[in-house]
């Protein structure tokens, strides 16, 4: 088992980038391993905070969306829009704090 090497905050060598940093790349890690990790230290002794690298030059494109993910993505997002209580679309995205719409909540 080898350990992972570690970096600094904003000391990481080029040719590592995050997932999200890949993400805005257009890439995807494509199943590789992680490559490094990078550290950014706290106070008052909490831990640092971690963020996983992944070599640049082994990932892989984005896969396209396709018709029938964007069909499931628009279903998701109006599921998220109806009030499990009226079983109305709010009009909004219910916020998780409340669970219903806020005409239901404020009758609660």
């Amino acid at each position: 088992m080898s350990t992972l090497p570690v970096y600094r905050w904003r000391l990481a060598p080029g040719g590592y980038a995050t997932r999200r940093q890949l993400r805005a790349r257009g890439l995807r890690p494509g199943g590789q391993d992680v490559a490094a990790q990078l550290e950014r230290p706290r106070r008052r002794g909490r831990p640092p905070l971690v963020a996983y690298l992944y070599r640049v030059d082994l990932a892989k494109p984005v896969r396209p969306m396709t018709p029938g993910r964007w069909a499931a993505l628009a279903k998701a997002n109006a599921a998220r829009r109806v009030c499990p209580e009226c079983r109305r679309d709010a009009g909004y995205v219910i916020p998780a704090s409340l669970g219903t719409c806020v005409p239901c909540h404020d009758t609660i």
